[in-house]
């Protein structure tokens, strides 16, 4: 026991100093601003910190490539279908039509004898449709249906302590006694939701899956996450995106492949896959017994967690020193934000939890691969790193330099979606360079604005059928785009008090040239190709969610 102490110490020790010293060699890498060439007017160079950057991408893309030969390894691995499991869906003001794709797809699952249970957050007239849409799809006579005032922990009006312990033990035993069930019970938010499934289900099965209820499962995404719980002893998931309903889920839906294909199978290579998304996730139910009480009471700077449920429940199985895996055979399709709004919203309310959860999964970097202390500092720190450059170069008063940052965010960004194209065997993976627009724009001031009013939780959730008319996200773009803007009034002030040589004229109109046209074809092919498509969607019925 003295020894195991002793050898917990020194992870401890090793990977904090780890961390510490790979922040501090980044940061002096940057500051110092190293330059391994420098081109004549210093129109071009490539120094320390952009090396290390690109050794990241190159290793990272490495292990993603070994953890996807290692899937298909697996391809053919033999199981046993019998260890039960019990689906929990978490419905809140779900749009009736996705609605119902995620029950039918649910009736077509494989697993043998899977129980579903569909949670509603709310128990107004207003949410009953979802209850009715439950029992159209599943069967009048095949589903049974609750309905709960209270939920486990607050009650319902005019609930007395004798009705309210009444209600808790009917609502475990309608759970246990029901192969297909409905619940309505108190609004409290989706972590009450998932509370009361994991809570009713007790350990009465073995893995317990969980789905959003905009969600359309593939038949086969129960077997295939089993049998990575059966090999690995561990979590999974998996979460691909329907895309053509506009650009931004179109933009949404090939950023999220590459960060599934690429990022989180590295990280599942590792077996420290930080987020199991709630569209598709497995965990075994031994293991969330053991933590279902810290889970739900979560709090930070004294308020109460009320969103990051997902992501929190990970980091709960990652400080048991668990490993957590992803499995690209395991498929889904889900509702993403089609409005800008609405993604901004999404966006900042998960930049919030992201930054939390950092903070509670340092505490449990001893206990996995050196990869998950890596990684963590390299994608907590970079917002930080990109917001200084930018700034840096848009104030140096020289006009190439801001184009030069440009260029250089669309070079690694084709670079980078040229790679997931040919991972994929799929030219729309180009367009993820579009997503470099969107994440220097938008989703980098989100991220700041998260950290800024990460303890604020009273606002970035809402339910599809609701029309979206929060603005304050628009807040730090709006501050963003206005410090950019000074940078670049500041830069041409600047550059017409001086006249310019004659190769940075030169090397100006090249540079413009090249970026315009990068975006023409860019732009052209997207209008092309993605219209088409998504036309063509359109007009056809899709039965099966394999599309991905």
């Amino acid at each position: 026991m003295k020894c195991q102490r002793i050898l917990t110490y020194l992870r401890v020790f090793g990977t904090t100093m780890f961390g510490l010293s790979l922040l501090v060699g980044i940061s002096t890498a940057y500051i110092m601003g190293y330059q391994f060439f420098t081109t004549a007017g210093n129109h071009l160079s490539f120094g320390l910190y952009g090396a290390i950057l690109v050794v990241h991408l190159i290793i990272q893309s490495i292990f993603a490539l070994l953890e996807h030969r290692n899937m298909r390894r697996s391809l053919e691995t033999p199981i046993k279908l019998n260890k039960s499991l019990a689906l929990c869906i978490a419905a809140y003001q779900e749009d009736p039509n996705y609605l119902r794709k995620c029950l039918v797809s649910v009736k077509r699952l494989t697993y043998p004898g899977i129980k579903v249970i569909m949670v509603i957050d709310g128990n107004s007239d207003d949410d009953f449709y979802m209850m009715e849409i439950f029992k159209e799809v599943m069967g009048w006579d095949k589903s049974a249906t609750y309905v709960w005032r209270s939920n486990f922990h607050s009650r319902g009006p005019e609930e007395t302590d004798e009705s309210y312990a009444e209600s808790l033990q009917q609502i475990s035993k309608v759970v246990l006694s029901n192969k297909c069930l409905c619940i309505m019970q108190k609004w409290g938010g989706k972590r009450e939701v998932m509370y009361t499934a994991f809570k009713a289900l007790g350990r009465s099965v073995d893995y317990v899956q969980v789905c959003d209820s905009d969600t359309m499962l593939d038949p086969a995404s129960s077997v295939e996450m089993v049998k990575v719980s059966y090999k690995t002893m561990n979590i999974l998931f998996i979460h691909i995106l329907n895309k053509y309903e506009s650009w931004i889920s179109f933009l949404s839906s090939v950023r999220y492949w590459m960060a599934f294909n690429i990022e989180r199978a590295c990280q599942s290579y590792f077996g420290c896959v930080q987020c199991i998304s709630g569209p598709l996730g497995m965990y075994r139910n031994s293991l969330l017994h053991e933590f279902l009480e810290d889970w739900y009471n979560q709090t930070f700077m004294g308020s109460h967690c009320s969103f990051g449920d997902d992501r929190h429940l990970t980091n709960r199985v990652l400080s048991l020193g668990y490993a957590t895996k992803y499995t690209a055979r395991s498929k889904c399709l889900t509702e993403t934000p089609v409005t800008y709004l609405r993604w901004l919203n999404q966006q900042t309310r998960w930049s919030k939890s992201y930054f939390r959860e950092w903070l509670y999964n340092s505490m449990w970097f001893h206990k996995h691969h050196l990869w998950m202390t890596y990684e963590a500092v390299i994608t907590g720190f970079f917002p930080f790193f990109l917001i200084a450059t930018a700034i840096k170069l848009f104030y140096q008063g020289r006009l190439w330099n801001i184009l030069l940052f440009l260029l250089i965010v669309q070079a690694v960004a084709l670079i980078k979606s040229s790679f997931a194209s040919c991972l994929r065997g799929n030219i729309v993976m180009v367009f993820m360079s579009f997503y470099s627009v969107l994440y220097m724009s938008s989703l980098l001031p989100a991220k700041m604005f998260a950290i800024a009013t990460i303890n604020k939780s009273g606002w970035g959730t809402s339910g599809r059928k609701t029309v979206v008319v929060n603005f304050i996200g628009l807040i730090p773009i709006s501050v963003w785009f206005t410090i950019l803007f000074i940078g670049i009034i500041y830069t041409v002030i600047l550059q017409t008090k001086k006249p310019f040589p004659e190769s940075e004229k030169i090397i100006l109109v090249i540079g413009a040239v090249v970026y315009a046209s990068y975006w023409v074809m860019l732009l052209t092919l997207y209008t092309v190709l993605i219209n088409k498509c998504g036309k063509r969607k359109k007009e056809t019925h899709y039965d099966m969610v394999l599309d991905v």
